[in-house]
């Protein structure tokens, strides 16, 4: 990427919408209420044969106080000082209002380079707009319809000389792509080390006010994300690329997830939908529990929707520092852990305090190590020589006095890991039996927490002629077989 685009304006003029018509997908939150956006939210952007960062922020208010809407603008103003570019947009149907003027003056004081477009400019009802917006002194507005993608030539062409300024400085700064993976095939596994090029994805979800953007703030080493003591701050699904202690990883911030009966707001459905397609682009995922009320029946629906999609889970149990008695609160979160979800038998439970960055070091060998078991293959050899002791020690059921046999397994997927035994009658084989061939192959090949997946089948369905219907003999065989054809 060769330089960085903040969008910034007040409320409601089309920020988000122009955010998503230059990344080529609705990544953000895009709704007629204006405060929708409330973080900041990075973008790969495309125009013509620019390839630049694309920033969305939130509304500038009139607002300078410790309220949320205060909070907002200071996040909105950073974006401006770290952006290369700013594109200052104004609402052409509605015209030049005194905030306009007044964030004018803001960003002619603190932006390197300040692009001015009037948007919702199309057909006559934007021509006024577009002539008030000369008033404000940022020189010639480019006229823009972020809905229906007008005026992206000439925003192009706009851009197109700024960006050479920045190409030899991003030639510098580009990570390297190149990566030759080390190769490790000795138990038959690929190398799934994170590197520049793949970086480990890590979803953080929870409650609300659980902390989340606290955490990932910490994490960060600066308040990149809005934090406050208000429930359900972060609306978008934000993701963000850091070195976390010399590993490469891209991390999820996601929106607050309440039960479904509570989530009546058209914007916080759309946040939550964006929160669960985060979890399916990751490969570990965060449950970030409160240390107060660890364990809500929707700390446990989230937990269970993580091992459902099949990604590595990692229990965190935040706001530690404020526990008085950590051994016998911890004593009694391992063994709610244990009864409340045994589908992530063994997974790490690691307690921290994103306010203090207490057990971050703790929180990134678990994710390591559970991205490391999720990716864990098995050679056949030692898994069938697993299977006839498990057999051994408990045989499968005999329903109606015909006993099950499994007579084969190997190992068909990783990522989670995914295991096929041939059997007799899969269809009878109990969850019980299918549970206790998990828990083992847990505890035998060190695959604690991680999903399992067993797919029972049967031999017969290696014939590709069974279920077909018996052809008739033909006039000819039966002719050869002493019978009249008919």
């Amino acid at each position: 990427m060769s330089f960085t685009l903040a969008i910034v304006g007040r409320p409601n003029v089309g920020k988000s919408t122009l955010f998503n018509r230059l990344v080529g997908k609705r990544l953000a939150l895009v709704d007629d209420q204006p405060g929708v956006t409330r973080d900041l939210r990075e973008g790969a952007a495309r125009l013509g044969d620019l390839r630049f960062t694309v920033i969305d922020t939130a509304g500038l208010e009139e607002v300078t106080d410790d309220s949320l809407q205060g909070r907002m603008r200071r996040l909105t103003e950073r974006a401006v000082d770290m952006a290369d570019i700013c594109l200052f947009l104004v609402d052409a149907r509605t015209g030049i209002t005194p905030t306009d003027e007044m964030f004018a003056e803001i960003l002619r004081k603190r932006a390197d380079h300040v692009i001015l477009a009037a948007n919702k400019a199309e057909g006559r009802a934007g021509d006024s707009g577009v002539l008030d917006a000369y008033s404000l002194g940022l020189g010639e507005p480019v006229r823009l319809s972020a809905e229906h993608g007008e005026g992206m030539d000439e925003l192009y062409h706009m851009l197109r000389p700024l960006s050479d300024e920045y190409a030899e400085r991003a030639a510098a700064d580009a990570p390297e792509t190149d990566v030759d993976l080390p190769e490790d095939d000795a138990q038959g596994e690929e190398d799934y080390t994170p590197s520049a090029k793949r970086p480990l994805q890590v979803a953080v979800i929870g409650r609300p006010n659980a902390g989340k953007s606290t955490l990932i703030n910490k994490i960060l080493g600066e308040d990149r994300l809005l934090t406050g003591p208000e429930a359900g701050i972060t609306r978008d699904s934000i993701s963000l690329t850091l070195d976390w202690m010399g590993t490469p990883t891209r991390i999820f911030d996601t929106a607050g997830m309440r039960k479904k009966a509570r989530v009546i707001d058209k914007v916080e459905k759309l946040s939550v939908a964006d929160g669960l397609r985060a979890v399916r682009f990751a490969e570990v995922v965060v449950v970030l529990l409160d240390a107060a009320i660890p364990f809500e029946s929707q700390d446990l629906r989230i937990a269970d929707f993580a091992e459902t999609e099949g990604r590595a889970v990692v229990i965190a149990v935040n706001k530690w520092d404020l526990e008085d008695d950590k051994q016998d609160k911890l004593k009694t979160l391992r063994a709610a852990f244990e009864k409340l979800l045994p589908q992530l038998k063994g997974a790490p439970l690691v307690t921290v305090s994103a306010m203090t960055g207490k057990g971050l070091d703790r929180l990134h060998d678990a994710i390591l190590r559970a991205h490391t078991v999720w990716n864990r293959r098995v050679t056949t050899a030692k898994l069938n020589q697993w299977l006839g002791a498990m057999v051994e020690a408990h045989p499968p059921p005999a329903p109606g006095g015909k006993r099950i046999k499994l007579r084969y397994m190997t190992q068909a997927k990783t990522r989670p890991p995914g295991f096929v035994i041939m059997c007799s009658n899969p269809e009878e084989l109990p969850a019980a039996y299918t549970r206790y061939l998990v828990n083992g192959l847990r505890e035998s090949f060190d695959m604690p927490g991680t999903p399992i997946r067993i797919f029972l089948r049967s031999q017969g369905d290696q014939n590709p002629f069974k279920g077909r219907k018996k052809a008739p003999p033909s006039k000819l065989r039966k002719h050869l077989q002493g019978r009249r054809p008919d």
